[in-house]
């Protein structure tokens, strides 16, 4: 027991005596559970889950949080189970430590896409309760702690998984202890050596700068005397990481940085911050443009506060923050602070109202992100949220993060008006998609009925919320693409077999033994190329197939998934066979050409196809021309080919013998009658001794 008489001390000093005593049990239980196992270090395991407890116990959260940190091992790592957790300890302390174990059962391909899985398990199951990150962050602080027990290269891995997942969480929900001590150990387990030198730095640093801060607070501490302001004044230290940061990403010196002197005034209540405010003001002169006011505006994740940077005695920069002791509890610990667990959204504080809003948010994204790695891309963009406050034309203000555009704010508006965007203006004026936004504007979206999002859109918009909502819909209208050719390769494949007319009974079997959801899904996976037409069709029928059947048309331009092959670069005229390629659908060769030799062997894999007609599209192709080198001729050939109406997308010359030179160009033309009149118009050229197309 001596191993918890410390935390017992802390849970004593706000918990209920029974509640003391439930977190004594689930000591117990984690004593015994991990009796005989070992850290890295060669500490008893249990030393873990009890230094975890420790750090939320000092941050003074509810019982139930305190037992499932004891417990957030067992799972994992013994033969105890979830259920019995649950009748023991309640359903609740289950769950939690459900959410918090790891996904060790399930098998991935590769770490990425298994740590991938498991932030995603992570954020969703702080979705069912904010306190499974609270515990794992815990875990994370202790574990970095221990750092120095574990292979170095296990140790920077780990370092950067911290500073680029964890610290950013601590943030989001306003625990910024855990952030800055996250942050200061991560830096120290990745960059050990710049670590080191930073340290003794600023070390040094401080010693020279006493005298300076000491009087510069005294200056403070008699103004706000005079304006009968009673208040606590601290000096600020920034962390190791943000001056690493600030040096790094402003490419600055060290002294640079450090030459700002940094102070928090903590006063009683909201007024007095506006007055302690105006005090400053008249003691030193504002720098424009360097005051925030996070307590009317807070920040996203619930912090609160007056920012104003002034010019101190002899020009040194100052920078204050004032806030009330209530604010100053949110800004450390966030979340966690004056910890109340309820549903309601109208209950708890500013950061835990927020932080649900945020994690709710969570779960929308997960619903339509395709893949773990496309959610943790999209969450990772929503962990770094320096916003901006606009308006809508009705006069309501929206947070958004730095950097938005008016597609994000469509999207921050609605899912609808977002899809349906087709321009804005910005205080009333014309204003690009494209553009960021800044604080104060007033934004309208412009909307129009049947329009949908452009691909480019991804290329500038910032929320996860806009990005996830354009994907959606882009990856639907793929969907829609391969249908429509699923269904006209399958009509092709079964002849004069009408698709209508099918047994339902038949399809129904046919979708089931495929391992398809749907009709539509089967339809889907022909056109991808994933399931053969053939085969479909063959199963469909019962075997009853006409092997001379018309041939499928090629569409040249109607948005099908149709491409062609860069091998051979086919052409109108030119006799063609399409090949059923996974993901990408029909791809057109040359019948001669050399990838395909064989392909009849192969008729399950292979559509016969044929040209549109009525096509109007321009296709590359690539031809090779031999001449005698002299000057001007490269500019006769050029002008020849353009004048037969054809663009040249690239030229390579080669010196082949002599005076005698090999141009391969590659050019775009209508069809090969269109390519025979620009040969022609390049034979008659002088000097010019075979023009040929290379189809390798």
């Amino acid at each position: 027991m001596y191993l918890i008489e410390n935390l017992v001390e802390v849970a004593s000093s706000y918990l209920e005596p029974a509640q003391v005593e439930q977190i004594i049990e689930a000591y117990k239980v984690a004593h015994a559970a991990h009796e005989g196992q070992f850290r890295s270090s060669g500490e008893p395991y249990v030393t873990h889950p009890v230094a975890v407890c420790q750090i939320l116990a000092d941050m003074r959260l509810d019982h139930e949080t305190l037992m499932a940190a004891l417990l957030h091992d067992v799972i994992e790592d013994t033969e105890v189970t979830q259920e019995e957790l649950a009748a023991q300890f309640g359903e609740t302390v289950g769950e939690l430590v459900e959410g918090v174990s790891k996904l060790d059962k399930l098998k991935f391909r590769d770490k990425k896409e298994a740590q991938a899985e498991n932030f995603r398990k992570m954020m969703m199951a702080m979705v069912q309760d904010l306190r499974v990150i609270l515990i794992k962050l815990a875990d994370r602080t202790h574990n970095m702690r221990t750092l120095g027990s574990l292979r170095p290269d296990k140790r920077r891995r780990i370092a950067r998984e911290t500073l680029d997942i964890y610290a950013p969480i601590a943030n989001r929900l306003g625990i910024h202890n855990i952030k800055y001590e996250l942050e200061e150990l991560g830096f120290k387990g990745l960059y050990p050596n710049r670590f080191r030198v930073l340290n003794e730095v600023v070390k040094h640093a401080k010693g020279n700068r006493k005298e300076v801060l000491e009087n510069v607070k005294q200056e403070i501490l008699g103004r706000l005397e005079e304006a009968n302001i009673d208040a606590k004044i601290v000096g600020r230290q920034k962390n190791l990481y943000s001056i690493y940061n600030k040096m790094r990403s402003k490419e600055i010196q060290f002294e640079d940085v450090m030459d700002i002197y940094a102070f928090r005034i903590i006063v009683d209540d909201i007024d007095t911050c506006y007055r302690s405010l105006g005090a400053m003001h008249t003691l030193f002169k504002p720098r424009p443009g360097r005051f925030k006011d996070y307590i009317a505006l807070p920040k996203a994740n619930g912090y609160q506060s007056l920012h104003t940077s002034l010019l101190g005695p002899h020009g040194i920069p100052v920078e204050i923050q004032i806030r009330t002791d209530h604010m100053d509890q949110m800004a450390d610990k966030g979340v966690a602070a004056h910890w109340v667990y309820k549903n309601d959204d109208s209950q708890g504080t500013t950061a835990q109202v927020r932080a649900r809003r945020w994690v709710q948010s969570l779960l929308e994204l997960q619903q339509s992100a395709g893949n773990s790695f496309e959610f943790i891309e999209n969450v990772k963009t929503d962990l770094f949220p320096d916003e901006i406050y606009v308006f809508t034309p009705d006069g309501n203000l929206l947070e958004l993060p730095a950097g938005s555009t008016p597609v994000d704010f469509a999207y921050a508006v609605h899912t609808d008006v977002g899809n349906a965007c087709v321009g804005s203006r910005v205080n009333r004026q014309a204003y690009p998609l494209s553009q960021p936004l800044t604080s104060g504007q007033t934004v309208e979206i412009i909307t129009a009925p049947g329009s949908q999002p452009n691909a480019a859109w991804l290329n500038f918009v910032v929320t996860a919320r806009a990005r996830s909502k354009i994907r959606n819909v882009l990856k639907n209208r793929h969907t829609q693409e391969s249908i429509r050719l699923g269904r006209r390769l399958l009509k092709h494949a079964m002849g004069d077999i009408d698709l209508d007319t099918l047994d339902q009974e038949r399809v129904a079997q046919v979708v089931k033994d495929t391992n398809n959801e749907s009709f539509d899904e089967l339809l889907s996976n022909i056109g991808l190329g994933n399931a053969m037409s053939f085969a479909i069709a063959h199963q469909l029928a019962d075997g009853l197939m006409d092997a001379d059947q018309q041939r499928v048309s090629i569409k040249g331009a109607d948005g099908m998934l149709v491409s062609y092959a860069k091998c051979c670069r086919p052409i109108p005229g030119d006799p063609v066979i399409a090949h059923l390629s996974p993901g990408k659908g029909l791809v057109i060769h040359i019948e001669s050409c050399a990838n395909i030799s064989g392909f009849e062997k192969e008729k399950d894999k292979y559509v016969h196809v044929e040209w549109d007609n009525d096509s109007e599209e321009e296709y590359v192709t690539r031809v090779r021309i031999e001449m005698i080198n002299h000057q001007g001729i490269l500019a006769a050939v050029t002008t020849a080919i353009s004048k037969a109406g054809a663009n040249i997308h690239s030229m390579n010359t080669e010196e082949k013998e002599g005076k005698i030179y090999m141009i391969d160009a590659t050019i775009s033309v209508n069809d090969r009658i269109h390519l025979a009149n620009v040969f022609r118009r390049v034979r008659v050229l002088t000097d010019v001794i075979k023009v040929q197309r290379i189809k390798h």
